[in-house]
């Protein structure tokens, strides 16, 4: 893949994560989608992140992001994925910003994934009460954090399937997939404590993989946390092998956050 090539497919990936999470509020500024979910557990939905490689980078456009999220009470926050030029995360740094949530983005081909229908795995085109309350014990959330993500996640507007895997009637694992220009995008992938190592997230990953490859998916991405080895692991066995970027987050010194 050229690098021209492999820059095209990093914007695309980019603009489906995007898509598979929505924030409740958005303002678009000067490159960036500055992203407001009140509280929310999630720093994606929480932040500003680029829409171009030629994004602003200047002094002013941090300070109106700044502004955006000192007027409704939250910490500013840059999500830096390693696709634009390093100005503004050296700019970020020099002032003090500290970084945080290094993470990667992984990607594969269809054919190459691991796709299984599954029985045991109930797949859903919205997502039921029942699945929340399952997302929200096995997250550990607040009640006003589970609150935000329901808002989030019922405001997607994309073809959507939401996964659920029981074990004695008790809910074991968890995900939902979106698919947006022939990109299969995984998120919210967890397995309860007491059910980890047992392959149960393979197998949620793979029925929703069936579901993409059913539904138009030409290839299937998700963002994960660089330092987490045994779930990096885990989706490269599923055929998700290639990281085509790298993105970390910037969050401002607490004199400005508020």
């Amino acid at each position: 893949m050229t690098d021209s090539a492999a820059a095209r497919l990093a914007w695309r990936v980019e603009e489906a994560e995007l898509n598979a999470y929505p924030p409740v509020r958005q303002v678009w500024l000067s490159g960036w989608l500055v992203r407001f979910s009140e509280g929310g557990p999630r720093r994606g939905s929480n932040s500003a992140s680029p829409l171009l490689p030629d994004c602003d980078a200047s002094d002013r456009l941090i300070n109106t992001v700044t502004a955006l999220y000192r007027r409704r009470g939250s910490a500013p926050l840059f999500r830096v994925p390693s696709i634009i030029p390093a100005e503004i995360d050296e700019r970020l740094a020099a002032c003090g910003w500290s970084r945080e949530g290094d993470s990667c983005v992984l990607y594969g081909e269809m054919r190459a994934m691991a796709a299984e229908t599954d029985r045991c795995v109930r797949l859903s085109p919205a997502p039921s009460t029942a699945w929340f309350a399952a997302m929200a014990q096995l997250q550990g959330r607040t009640r006003e954090q589970s609150a935000v993500y329901r808002r989030n996640i019922t405001a997607i507007a994309l073809p959507s399937a939401f996964a659920a895997l029981a074990i004695d009637g008790r809910p074991a694992a968890l995900a939902y997939a979106v698919v947006h220009d022939g990109l299969l995008c995984y998120q919210s992938v967890i397995t309860a404590r007491d059910y980890r190592r047992r392959g149960l997230a393979r197998r949620i990953v793979a029925a929703l993989a069936a579901w993409g490859g059913e539904n138009g998916a030409m290839a299937a991405c998700l963002q994960v946390e660089a330092g987490n080895a045994p779930a990096r692991a885990l989706y490269a066995g599923c055929g998700m092998t290639l990281e085509i970027s790298r993105y970390h987050y910037r969050r401002s010194p607490p004199g400005v956050a508020k």
